[in-house]
């Protein structure tokens, strides 16, 4: 009896250090930005000037500590509809902030668009309960809130974007593929960088999650905020588990357009996962553009060229599915 005691035990902390390990990786690793390089991707600087636009910051969404989001706005005031590109932070989850994402966001507003950085409650000592899953609910809930204070400062919002890196980026997807029918204004893309789309422990392998069942059942329990058992893995009742923050089991023939961006030797976002998002977009023939980058990791720094080539597919579809309205003169009440 002591003796299975001690092996429950020893199991118990293995599980715990994967899933802590997990989390520190991730964390330390998954600060994908949009990262600029001199030159070669000096067009997506923004030298931010009160001609371009006004940033309203710490805006509340919700009571929690976390629901706040910040508005870029456009200084051209005068056109009837606007269209909302919502960028959502990296951070394993678990560490982040909007303000770091704030070349990006200057980047999109100066296109045109009112751009949103929107925070959401990170997993960590004071908040341990938080999980993937009651993060996308977050998102999910602020979009309104973000709508209807653009509209407080006078721009009408008629269609949105969503992206994000990394974290960011599977939060982004949830939202494009699982919960844009309740959208306040309709969704028509998504780009997005790095985001892991699906959790099965063979994907997870960098993790040794392929080889212990039990860790992988407790870190996709942190992961869904579902109990998951290691008899549960490779069952009906598993895939119901983890289908809330796995954004590919979402994906269908009316599924928005996306630019998306993976590095071949992801070891944070495992590589082998992204499989099952590029097998359903194909299988719905859902509009993508999947470019992967040969010689990089979670960053997605080794590939110059491709990153170059992923932002100008994310402006060429930005131009396509939310194009900038032209201006016009309004009356002024």
């Amino acid at each position: 009896m002591k003796k299975i005691e001690m092996q429950n035990k020893g199991n118990g902390k293995f599980i715990f250090m994967c899933i802590v390990i997990f989390m520190i990786v991730f964390i330390l690793s998954a600060v994908f930005k949009f990262v600029y390089k001199p030159g070669a991707l000096r067009e997506y600087v923004v030298n931010w000037t009160s001609d371009i636009g006004f940033i309203r910051k710490d805006l509340a969404y919700g009571n929690g500590e976390y629901n706040k989001f910040d508005l870029y706005l456009p200084a051209d005031s005068t056109k009837q509809l606007y269209g909302l590109v919502v960028y959502l932070h990296p951070g394993g989850f678990a560490t982040g902030d909007k303000s770091e994402d704030s070349e990006m966001l200057k980047w999109l507003c100066s296109k045109g668009y009112v751009a949103a950085g929107i925070n959401y409650t990170l997993r960590n000592e004071k908040n341990p309960e938080s999980n993937v899953y009651s993060q996308s609910l977050e998102i999910k809930r602020s979009i309104s809130a973000v709508v209807e204070e653009a509209k407080k400062l006078g721009y009408n919002l008629d269609a949105m974007a969503i992206s994000g890196g990394s974290a960011g980026g599977t939060l982004a997807m949830l939202y494009a593929y699982r919960d844009a029918d309740q959208s306040p204004v309709p969704v028509k893309m998504v780009f997005q960088a790095v985001g892991p789309p699906s959790f099965y422990p063979e994907d997870w392998g960098v993790y040794g999650l392929d080889k212990n069942p039990e860790a992988a059942a407790g870190l996709f329990s942190v992961m869904s905020g579902s109990k998951i058992s290691k008899d549960m893995l490779g069952t009906e009742a598993y895939e119901g588990a983890i289908k809330p923050i796995s954004a590919y089991k979402w994906i269908d023939k009316n599924s928005v357009p996306i630019v998306c961006a993976y590095g071949m030797y992801d070891k944070i976002c495992p590589f082998a996962s992204v499989k099952h998002l590029v097998k359903a977009l194909q299988d719905y023939g859902v509009k993508h553009e999947y470019i992967e980058f040969p010689h990089s990791g979670h960053g997605l720094q080794n590939d110059t060229k491709l990153y170059i080539r992923y932002m100008q597919k994310v402006e060429e579809y930005l131009n396509i599915y939310l194009p900038v309205k032209r201006s016009v003169n309004r009356e002024k009440t």
